[in-house]
């Protein structure tokens, strides 16, 4: 089993928070298609002919790529790799979503869209200087099921500094209503580099405090869990079924090739990355190089990566596998640790599965730093 993950370094204009790398230059998307198929096939030995079952196409603003391009992609992957599609991913802005491009997408074996909400109000979106407006989030997903899609996900940010939470339970609650079945959701995070970044150097924004994104946090859990989300991984809300194949893989550890700009790879046991520059990466692949430079990680690393992407997850991690992978027994030198943490009641065990508790959660790359070796 494994994965394939695109990276599309287009959007049409920098949202402020944002520090994923893109261009808004969209005069070389052609060339980038075209390098991104070489790259597919120059690398078509990463996977060791595993089974490709995920595809996710990921940014930047992977629709505005054109249905032409993203379908020279997909004949590629299929041309190249040892394919058996589970499921094929395309994250979307609700501006893009117009009927030519939803029929295009579905035609094209597109079967889950992931929905860039961020919020539903307009004064939120502009701060953000997102390319949507409110009313264009209201409707995404109407136009996307009268188009004969069936899975999404919706992506909502909290945290935005407000006197109560009024704003962000009304986003979260419009959200639910609209039953996406997934909902991934993340803090608003202040990036160096970024708009944000330089607007709180400077003093012109101030960041709600840490208790006030705890609390908006503890919200989601509460409104996501009645309206019968599962919170398989700390950041993400899936109903029975409706979990995201891509992304699970990665917190199971399952191998995926990344392609793009700016795209992370592993193999199982190392990682790597290709350059965060268009430029670079299309004058290398015209060459006929490959712009990956590989990390390769130490025991220590992997299992403390284990650690870290097991105990966000829903799954958590089993002490039965370290011992065999990797002959720590943490059972016993994070004793008195592992002590203190059920204690606090953020600790759920089932035999020497150990995962985390709804308050545990909240702490969740806190925990398994305290964990590794």
């Amino acid at each position: 089993m494994a994965g394939i993950y695109i990276h599309v370094p287009f959007c049409r204009q920098a949202c402020n928070y944002c520090d994923f790398h893109f261009s808004t230059n969209l005069a070389t998307m052609d060339r980038m298609a075209a390098m991104i198929c070489r790259e597919l096939e120059l690398r078509s030995e990463y996977l060791q002919n595993k089974k490709v079952e995920t595809i996710y196409f990921g940014g930047g603003t992977p629709s505005l790529l054109p249905p032409k391009l993203i379908e020279k992609i997909l004949n590629q992957i299929s041309k190249t790799y040892n394919s058996d599609w589970q499921e094929v991913t395309l994250e979307a802005n609700p501006d893009n979503l117009n009927g030519g491009n939803l029929s295009s997408w579905k035609s094209l074996g597109i079967d889950r869209l992931s929905l860039g909400i961020q919020s539903f109000d307009e004064k939120v979106l502009t701060f953000y200087n997102r390319a949507h407006s409110a009313a264009e989030s209201r409707s995404a997903i109407t136009k996307a099921r009268k188009a004969g899609f069936g899975k999404f996900s919706l992506d909502l940010i909290y945290g935005y500094p407000q006197a109560n939470h009024e704003l962000w339970t009304r986003d979260l609650s419009e959200a639910l209503s609209q039953d996406p079945g997934h909902l991934s959701s993340y803090a608003l995070t202040v990036e160096p580099k970024t708009a944000l970044g330089n607007w709180t150097e400077k003093g012109k924004f101030l960041p709600a405090d840490e208790d006030f994104v705890a609390e908006q946090f503890e919200i989601l859990q509460e409104q996501t869990d009645r309206a019968g989300y599962i919170q398989y991984e700390v950041s993400n809300f899936g109903k029975p079924g409706q979990f995201a194949l891509h992304n699970t893989n990665y917190w199971k550890g399952i191998p995926y090739l990344g392609v793009g700009p700016s795209a992370h790879s592993f193999d199982g046991k190392n990682r790597g990355v290709n350059p965060s520059n268009n430029p670079r990466y299309l004058k290398c692949l015209e060459s006929g190089a490959i712009p990956f430079t590989v990390d390769n990680l130490s025991e220590e690393e992997r299992l403390n990566e284990y650690i870290l992407t097991g105990l966000r997850t829903l799954w958590g991690i089993d002490f039965r596998v370290i011992q065999k992978e990797f002959g720590e027994n943490l059972l016993f030198s994070k004793k008195a640790i592992l002590a203190q943490m059920d204690s606090e009641g953020w600790l759920i065990w089932k035999d020497k599965n150990l995962s985390l508790s709804k308050s545990g959660k909240l702490l969740a790359d806190s925990i398994a730093a305290a964990l590794f070796v």
